[in-house]
């Protein structure tokens, strides 16, 4: 039984390598595509399978019984079919749909594509068009002349570079008898940001050197974090709460900032793995932009110089979110 199911397993491999591009030559990926001729497949449907097989018994019906009605009525929805077949195809030719809006996420959440529809006839619109994803799909009419916006949804797992899979565009107008579709790749990708993580506030991850956004003195802000006993320390810094269960000695850290530059620094970490770095430098981007502070970025290959305001957070989660990756360059 092993030997028969490899080489089956090994041709349906081949066979699905080979379709997967032969459709990637002729529905290449772009941010802007037209349903052209050579774009579109029409078959039946199954209610278009269970019509043909009526109108074979109705045929047989005709001939056993030379009766010359019955000829009349299956004929007459046989060219119905063959009409619907035109009709079919035509509602979904020289659609336009192009990819306008990608929102950033962080990873477990919905990645939210946002595409155009337009109709390029003054006359004649889009009608029951359904536009589907494994995990979304919406169904829309485009006005003649006119377009609409609809948005799909599709999780992200990690973070980097996310690319959409293929929309498949369906419709069944007008009869439902048949099945005209359109696959299409889309030329735009979402940036999915590391997931952001507070800094532990019992076991600190900062080396004894780290700075930036802390302060040894009591400020408005919260407690942010700890690092290990120094002598000299203030005594209303040290938290007796731990050192009465036997931890050692500790001292609190505030988020109130030593100076108006908060430089976020990789090394400033002396514990954690990649990902959990990535995660707590993420989560004190936020912070720091909430309050409108400036801030700067260092990162092993890395260096984004002080500033403030929405690009600066965009351009720092943009420089995690693509730390260590291959695609995609920073910047």
């Amino acid at each position: 039984m092993l030997f028969q199911a490899n080489p089956k397993e090994r041709l349906k491999n081949v066979l699905l390598q080979r379709y997967r591009r032969w459709l990637g030559r002729r529905l290449p990926a772009a941010r802007t595509i037209t349903l052209e001729q050579r774009r579109l497949f029409i078959f039946p449907s199954r209610q278009g399978f269970l019509f043909a097989v009526t109108l074979l018994l109705m045929l047989l019906t005709a001939i056993n019984y030379q009766n010359n009605l019955a000829y009349g009525l299956t004929f007459w929805l046989a060219m119905l079919f063959i009409v619907a077949v035109h009709f079919t195809h035509a509602n979904l030719l020289k659609m336009v749909i192009s990819s306008i809006r990608v929102k950033s996420v962080y990873p477990g959440q919905q990645a939210e594509f946002v595409f155009r529809i337009s109709c390029t006839s003054a006359r004649r619109g889009h009608h029951a068009v359904k536009l589907v994803w494994p995990d979304s799909e919406v169904l829309v009419d485009v006005p003649a002349g006119g377009e609409v916006e609809v948005s799909l949804r599709h999780k992200v797992v990690a973070r980097g570079w996310f690319d959409p899979p293929k929309l498949r565009i369906e419709s069944t107008y007008p009869l439902g008898l048949l099945r005209c579709w359109s696959f299409a790749y889309f030329d735009s990708r979402a940036l999915v940001w590391p997931r952001p993580l507070e800094v532990d506030r019992r076991v600190s991850p900062y080396t004894e050197n780290a700075s930036y956004g802390f302060s040894e003195h009591e400020g408005l802000d919260d407690l942010m974090g700890f690092r290990d006993y120094r002598i000299g320390d203030a005594p209303r810094l040290i938290d007796w709460r731990s050192h009465a269960r036997g931890l050692p000695l500790q001292t609190k850290l505030y988020s109130l900032p030593v100076d108006e530059d908060h430089w976020l620094d990789w090394h400033d970490f002396s514990a954690g793995s990649v990902e959990q770095k990535l995660s707590w430098l993420c989560w004190l981007v936020l912070q720091h932009h909430r309050r409108g502070e400036s801030f700067g970025l260092r990162l092993p290959s890395f260096e984004l110089p002080l500033a403030a305001g929405d690009r600066q957070r965009d351009l720092a989660l943009r420089a995690l979110a693509l730390h260590g990756l291959s695609r995609g360059e920073v910047g």
